[in-house]
């Protein structure tokens, strides 16, 4: 028995499969200060466990695409799940940060296949706005899991230690393992003729950086995710640091920011549907800025509550919402043949972009105090309007 396309249920098994990266991004953030004292390790050693998943996330990503292309999505992704939860088990019994370091790197790369292969199997079964409405309706469900996962995160280090959140992981994804295996279907109709060979892989992406439309749509992705790593990858240490808030209230205060991605995808239907897919992106870029702008304003001018970070990250999150599904979906659509190398260059980009951003924040934690923040979440979020407006000609018409 395997589930079907079209169904409520096939949904909830792509955006759970969409959602393991951020899940193992989000659960440990809570722990994050605690493991780096409780390993004798600085704030930036710390944040280097976050930006070592990243780089792994995205060389993995440049790999399974190909790959899925070639061999089937479903072998593929049994193979990536199974590296995950490798990975993961390896984080909870590492002795060290140097060890939790490579063992992040490890499970990264197990992770990135998830993200990669369920927005593929997306393009594999739907095209155009059906395509964009799917991922809109995935992130939604996504939206849950990084607005839960701090939480859950935060009960567990205060009842536990920081183990306890790699030990569910592991877990979690053995378990997914056994439900892909017995239920996904495979999706892809035609795989790509040739030996899977590096030249094979450098000219079909080559294919896909000759396209001014994917480019546009990849440029406006990787720079509204670079805002958003930003907060992932500073937030636990300055809400807890700087305003002094628990693991748990900041769980809470983490989970506001992602109800505002979620209000960003729940939007996406209506908006594609009236206005475009680009109409829809557009809304978002403007909502970036504007959240970007506004915590900017109030960190400099505010009277040092946590709120002056919170409220403008849930604007900036709502435009992420609308950004990154659109963008996708718009990116991958004139490659019906490439759709997973399409995925995995778009993965490869964000990934790659967060990690830079993230090494470069981490410098200025204990520091630079708060303000790094709202700069660099300012400039990303203004930056993403002005590429929306500079591409208008390169974008072309909205894919339809």
């Amino acid at each position: 028995m395997h589930l079907r396309p079209d169904t409520f249920a096939l949904t909830c098994l792509l955006a759970l499969l969409t959602a393991v990266g951020p899940l193992a991004i989000d659960m440990y953030l809570p722990s994050l200060p605690h493991l780096t004292a409780a390993l004798g390790a600085s704030p930036a050693e710390g944040q280097l466990t976050l930006s070592a998943f990243l780089l792994g996330f995205a060389g993995g990503q440049i790999v399974y695409g190909p790959m899925s292309d070639a061999r089937g999505r479903k072998p593929t992704l049994i193979v990536s799940l199974a590296l995950f939860t490798f990975g993961s088990a390896l984080c909870a019994l590492a002795p060290s940060i140097e060890m939790l370091i490579a063992a992040r790197f490890v499970q990264a790369l197990g992770g990135a296949g998830p993200v990669v292969l369920a927005r593929s199997i997306v393009r594999d079964l739907y095209s155009g706005p059906r395509a964009a409405r799917e991922l809109a309706r995935m992130a939604t469900i996504l939206g849950v899991v990084p607005a839960a996962a701090p939480l859950i995160g935060g009960v567990l280090e205060t009842t536990f230690n920081w183990r306890a959140t790699f030990v569910l992981l592991t877990v979690v994804l053995a378990l997914e393992m056994l439900v892909v295996a017995f239920l996904l279907p495979e999706t892809l109709k035609a795989r790509t003729t040739g030996a899977l060979s590096p030249r094979t892989v450098l000219a079909s992406y080559g294919v896909l950086l000759r396209h001014k439309a994917f480019l546009s749509y990849l440029g406006l992705t990787v720079i509204a995710f670079g805002g958003l790593f930003a907060y992932i990858s500073t937030s636990s240490f300055i809400l807890q640091s700087v305003y002094k808030l628990s693991e748990i209230a900041y769980g809470a205060a983490f989970a506001i920011g992602v109800i505002g991605f979620i209000g960003g995808t729940l939007a996406a239907g209506p908006l594609v549907k009236t206005r475009g897919l680009d109409g829809a992106i557009g809304v978002g870029a403007c909502a970036v800025a504007l959240g970007g702008c506004l915590m900017l304003a109030l960190v400099t001018l505010g009277p040092g509550s946590p709120a002056e970070v919170v409220v403008p990250m849930m604007i900036y999150m709502f435009g992420v919402g609308l950004v990154m599904p659109q963008s996708m979906a718009s990116a991958l659509q004139p490659f019906p043949e490439r759709a997973g190398a399409a995925s995995s260059l778009v993965g490869f980009s964000q990934m790659a972009f967060g990690a830079i951003v993230g090494v470069a924040l981490g410098r200025t934690l204990g520091a630079g105090g708060v303000l790094p923040l709202p700069i660099t979440v300012a400039f990303f979020g203004v930056a993403t309007l002005v590429l929306f407006r500079l591409s208008r000609a390169a974008r072309g018409e909205t894919p339809v």
